[in-house]
C-alpha cells in the first residue's frame, strides 16, 4: 500500500499533530483513557481536514473499545513485531554500533534544546520524537522525523496490513513530512523482505549513558508511560 499524497499541515495544526500522536502512541493506561473528552476537544482544533479525519478515526476506537483491549492490542502491535516496533533507529541501523551513536546523536539533540529525558527513556522512542518535533519546531524540531521518514513509512505500511487502528495516527503523522522518492520505496521494499543490519558486537563503548540499547525496553504499563517523556516538559493537559 501506497502512502497518501501529501498536503501541507500549517504551523499551530502541525505542533497539535506531532503534540497529539506522541501522547496517543504512549501506552494506553488509565491516565490516557481518562483524558478521552481532552483529546476529542484538541482533536477538533485541528483545522486539516486529512489530518482531523485520521485521528478522529484512531479516537472512535479509542473511545468505543474496552480498555484491557486496547492495552492488549497495544502490546501484541508494538511489543511482539519488530516491524512495527516503536523505536526509530532500529529500522535504520538495527542491532548494530551506527544505533548507539544515532541514539547518542539524539540525546544531544534534546540537550541542545535544553530537554531531558525522564530516566530510562530511550532518544528514538517515536512518541519522543514526536514531542521533540512539537516543543522545537518544523526546522531542527522535525529533522529526526525527516531522517527516520523510511522507517515510518514500513511502520505505516505494517500497521496497513495488519488492520490496526493506529495506523490513522501513521496516517496522520507522514501526511506533514515530505513525500518518499523512489530512492526511498526501493529501501523500504528491501527493509521489508530482508529486515534491517544486523551486528553480533556489543554496542556498550557508544553508549554508555543510554540505558539500553537492543530493540527497546519491554512494553509494560511503567516502561510505557511516555505521556511526559521530557522532564521539564509538562504533559498533564493536550494542548
Amino acid at each position: 500500500m501506497t502512502a497518501p499524497e501529501q498536503s501541507f499541515v500549517e504551523g499551530a495544526d502541525r505542533s497539535r499533530l506531532f503534540e497529539l500522536a506522541s501522547v496517543l502512541l504512549t501506552y494506553p493506561d488509565a491516565a490516557l483513557i481518562g483524558a478521552r473528552k481532552e483529546l476529542s476537544a484538541a482533536i477538533g482544533e485541528i483545522t486539516h481536514r486529512e489530518v482531523r479525519e485520521q485521528l478522529t478515526a484512531f479516537l472512535d476506537w479509542f473511545l468505543t473499545t474496552d480498555p484491557l483491549e486496547i492495552e492488549t492490542h497495544y502490546v501484541r502491535t508494538f511489543d511482539l513485531r519488530r516491524r512495527s516496533g516503536l523505536y526509530l533507529t532500529y529500522y535504520l541501523h538495527g542491532d548494530t554500533r551506527k544505533r548507539g551513536i544515532a541514539l547518542l546523536t539524539l540525546k544531544q539533540r534534546y540537550r541542545a534544546h535544553g530537554l531531558r529525558l525522564t530516566p530510562g527513556e530511550l532518544p528514538d522512542l517515536l512518541p519522543v520524537v514526536l514531542e521533540f518535533a512539537a516543543i522545537a519546531g518544523q526546522g531542527d524540531g522535525e529533522a529526526p522525523l525527516r531522517q527516520h521518514r523510511r522507517g515510518l513509512e514500513l511502520l505505516r505500511s505494517t500497521l496497513n496490513e495488519s488492520g490496526s487502528p493506529y495506523r490513522h495516527l501513521l496516517e496522520a503523522v507522514v501526511a506533514a513530512l515530505p513525500p518518499l522518492t523512489e530512492a526511498d520505496r526501493d529501501t523500504i521494499r528491501a527493509l521489508a523482505e530482508d529486515g534491517p543490519p544486523v551486528e553480533s558486537v556489543g554496542l556498550a563503548p557508544y553508549g554508555t549513558d543510554v540505558d539500553t540499547i537492543g530493540f527497546g525496553p519491554d512494553l509494560s504499563t511503567e516502561a510505557c508511560a511516555h505521556a511526559n517523556p521530557f522532564t521539564n516538559r509538562s504533559m498533564e493537559s493536550v494542548p
